[in-house]
């Protein structure tokens, strides 16, 4: 074997071992970064309230609410990188039509929850002088709840349910991890509305996954044939 060959080898073994541990890192991230978001809204901002208003009179709550809406475009700027560097893992045995969906899924979702957090985030700002009206919060409140509820969770169940087919089809997880993705994506989709600390759901299942990857990643790192038998799945 050449020179040259034995280089080229050695860069995609390496490549190999790197992308998952990229992938994990992004999603671990995401996952964090949208709980806590999702926690403080929640806490801070109640969806249920005679007074739709009384959280922005709350300098506490209004901060709280503040923090957790500058943690979304870096929790989606992590699910980009995340979507990404799988993209990159799965490489040639990407299906056309489960790829596009799962692409497009992904990209919605973050669309919509950088648009939800816009809408928040000008209530806030627009109640800084003095408070808006009742019609105004109800109306902010309806617009991002329909956009985070009903269009990106629906999104990220679309994105669940692909990642699982392809997870399926080219085994690089393992099986319970689809049997939860399959659970999650269904409990999106039509559970939404039970209650609203139902839409971590999919933030907990990223994260399940990442740290499935990662372990995965440490073993193959850890055992070269391992490495090699990972990369030819």
């Amino acid at each position: 074997m050449s020179r040259a060959g034995i280089t080229d080898q050695d860069q995609l073994e390496s490549r190999n071992l790197r992308t998952p541990r990229a992938a994990a890192v992004a999603g671990i991230i995401f996952a964090a970064l949208l709980i806590t978001a999702l926690v403080l809204l929640r806490l801070s901002a109640p969806a249920h309230t005679s007074n739709p208003g009384a959280w922005l009179s709350n300098p506490r709550n209004r901060a709280e609410v503040a923090v957790a809406l500058n943690l979304v475009p870096f929790a989606g700027i992590a699910f980009l990188w995340f979507i990404g560097v799988l993209r990159d893992r799965i490489g040639d045995r990407e299906d056309r039509f489960f790829a596009t969906v799962f692409l497009g899924s992904g990209l919605l979702f973050v669309a919509m929850m950088f648009v939800a957090a816009a809408v928040a985030g000008a209530t806030i700002a627009a109640a800084g002088s003095r408070l808006p009206g009742a019609d105004v919060l109800v109306l902010s409140r309806n617009v991002t709840g329909s956009l985070l509820n009903v269009y990106a969770m629906r999104m990220a169940a679309v994105f669940t349910l692909t990642t699982v087919n392809i997870a399926r089809r080219t085994r690089i997880v393992s099986s319970w991890l689809i049997y939860a993705g399959l659970a999650c994506a269904v409990v999106l989709l039509v559970g939404i509305g039970i209650s609203p600390w139902v839409e971590l759901v999919f933030p907990v299942w990223i994260l399940a996954l990442s740290l499935e990857i990662l372990a995965v990643g440490g073993r193959a790192s850890a055992d070269p044939a391992g490495a090699s038998i990972t990369a030819d799945r």
